[in-house]
């Protein structure tokens, strides 16, 4: 099982929604999923006007959770005013708090808008998912600000290039006590699996599903890949070594 704050999920897979022709393949690729949330960069993607083709209808009778984000937003300031505004629009106040520092090449995070939008955002009863980079010292921060779960980037948003640096995202589970959930740069399973096999609690992924050529396998995949590497790493690795050992015992051998 696997808990944010008082919410509890199954599924340690969390997908978004940007980036697909339309809601019925949003819909469609969220289920092969299997994940119970999907994040919603509520700048981009209509959740709070009901008069308007709007994604939480298509997910109504589902078990999936809408996870609003905050995409698009530069400064604390801007994205508290963007939460308050959804909350009193749905009622929701599990959130994606994500604050752009570089709007035009990396897409990075600025953790210290990030750290001042957390503090405030908790005191008001929010229960945040924190995206931020992959630094272990900003980890712990976040989560002395009321963070819920930190989310270190893979890589830059968007990019496919899959973890950059494996020992921060074990130094980052080791910093905290939160969930610690991988999020951006994952593009195909492998490179889920791999995050949940250095201890991550779950794995979010858009780009990765949405811009694959059949999104609906890739999501199926995913949910394969996410389940494979959280066994592999409860299962617990053998040590590596830099010389052979024979897999059969060699005691009592014919000689």
């Amino acid at each position: 099982m696997f808990k944010v704050g008082k919410y509890e999920f199954k599924s340690r897979l969390i997908v978004g929604s940007g980036k697909y022709p339309d809601f019925q393949t949003t819909y469609d690729a969220t289920i092969a999923s299997g994940a119970e949330m999907i994040t919603v960069a509520v700048k981009r993607v209509n959740i709070t006007n009901p008069n308007e083709e709007n994604l939480m209808d298509y997910f109504k009778n589902s078990n999936v959770k809408i996870l609003p984000n905050s995409a698009g937003c530069t400064t604390a300031k801007e994205a508290i005013t963007l939460f308050r505004l959804v909350r009193e629009a749905t009622g929701i106040d599990l959130i994606k708090l994500e604050i752009i520092g570089d709007t035009k090449k990396t897409l990075y995070p600025d953790v210290i808008e990030t750290i001042a939008a957390c503090e405030v955002l908790k005191k008001e009863g929010f229960t945040i998912m924190a995206y931020t980079n992959d630094d272990p010292i900003v980890a712990k921060r976040l989560k002395d600000a009321g963070a819920d779960a930190v989310m270190p980037l893979a890589a830059p948003i968007g990019s496919g290039l899959g973890i950059q640096n494996r020992y921060n995202i074990s130094f980052i589970k080791d910093a905290v006590k939160v969930p610690v959930i991988v999020d951006a740069g994952v593009g195909c399973a492998s490179d889920a699996a791999i995050a949940m096999e250095l201890g991550a609690d779950a794995v979010l992924t858009n780009t990765a599903i949405a811009g694959a050529k059949n999104p609906i396998k890739m999501a199926e995949a995913m949910k394969y890949a996410v389940i494979a590497g959280r066994l592999s790493y409860e299962a617990g690795r053998i040590p590596k070594k830099p010389y052979a050992t024979a897999s059969s015992p060699i005691g009592g051998m014919f000689t």
